[in-house]
């Protein structure tokens, strides 16, 4: 019997809250945060809808780690936040997410961040109750890489008849400032900011940004470098380099492709292998499929630094064999 007790204290007490936990529903996540939703569109401007499917979206109904433990709902990382931090595995392991004391805190912040960043102004020239230009602006400004995005919250706000909370609804703010506010660190120095690691263009109008295996980019133009392009894409100094593993002071050639974000493991599917021609090399390789040049050579069980042969087939998505 002593076992028997001592078995179901055991279940009790540390196997029960995982099996028994409840989980948010879409619907009970809604009637939460649908009112402070609906007071942001009147502060900003911004679809209820929209931020109401984003929160749904980013926080898995406000089920994530994020949400839990930091009250993130939106997904929003550190960079010039002073704060509490979190740190959570994202495009690479360990990075810095914001930490809030309440949900209501981080909605707050995610109307904040869309209003005081140039790379959202366009998006308020949108109607309040055009949910599907904000969907399609917000992938367009960067504010996630996948290309199924605008389509996923389309799909959320009319599956759960989101638009009903944007109408009826007159925002006191029409517009977003035309440049960012700079922050000041510690020191007292001016620093740039940006709440996610999913980078498009800055200035759309001249650089559009293209996707290549998830990952968006830009072409250079004549005398562009990395610290040029860094400013103008309102980016810190040592992105640009590190996703495209350069070195800021590399050079860089009209029509080189400039990745804004990490490159991949592997290569979109259908793109297995790849023949190389003469003067190629594994640099140019991981840039034209946009897959991180280290896992390029452990793909293909090669030192790094080493270069291929004309007529070699590198596997893009598949260790080779021994």
């Amino acid at each position: 019997m002593r076992v028997c007790y001592a078995i179901a204290f055991w279940l009790v007490c540390f196997v029960t809250p995982d099996l028994f936990a409840q989980k948010i529903t879409v619907e009970e996540y809604i009637n939460t945060y649908k009112y402070l939703a609906i007071s942001e569109m009147e502060r900003s401007g911004i679809p209820a809808s929209i931020t109401l499917a984003q929160g749904i979206l980013e926080s898995a109904n406000g089920n994530s780690r994020l949400a839990v433990v930091a009250n993130n709902h939106f997904g929003i990382k550190c960079h010039d936040w002073k704060g509490k931090e979190i740190y959570h595995d994202d495009n690479e392991k360990g990075e810095c997410f914001r930490h809030y004391k309440t949900a209501k805190e981080s909605y707050l912040d995610h109307t904040d961040f869309l209003m005081n960043r140039s790379r959202y102004a366009f998006l308020f020239g949108y109607k309040s109750t055009d949910y599907k230009n904000w969907a399609k602006g917000l992938r367009k400004a960067g504010y996630a890489t996948d290309p199924k995005y605008p389509q996923r919250l389309i799909d959320l706000i009319e599956r759960y008849n989101l638009q009903q909370y944007d109408t009826g609804v007159k925002p006191t703010r029409k517009t977003a400032a035309k440049t960012p506010p700079a922050t000041t660190n510690s020191k007292g120095k001016t620093s740039k900011s940006d709440a996610r690691d999913d980078f498009s263009s800055f200035n759309i109008e001249r650089y559009p940004a293209k996707v290549n295996n998830g990952t968006d980019y830009i072409t250079a133009r004549e005398g562009d470098t990395y610290t040029s392009l860094s400013n103008e894409l309102d980016l810190m100094p040592w992105q640009l380099p590190k996703y495209n593993e350069a070195l800021a002071t590399d050079e860089l050639h009209e029509g080189q492709v400039v990745y804004l974000q990490p490159k991949r493991r592997k290569a979109e599917r259908g793109k297995d292998t790849h023949k190389v021609a003469e003067g190629e090399t594994m640099y140019f390789i991981s840039q034209k499929y946009a897959v991180k040049l280290s896992r390029l050579y452990t793909l293909n069980r090669m030192e790094e630094g080493t270069q291929p042969e004309a007529g070699d087939v590198l596997n893009l998505r598949r260790k080779k064999r021994k």
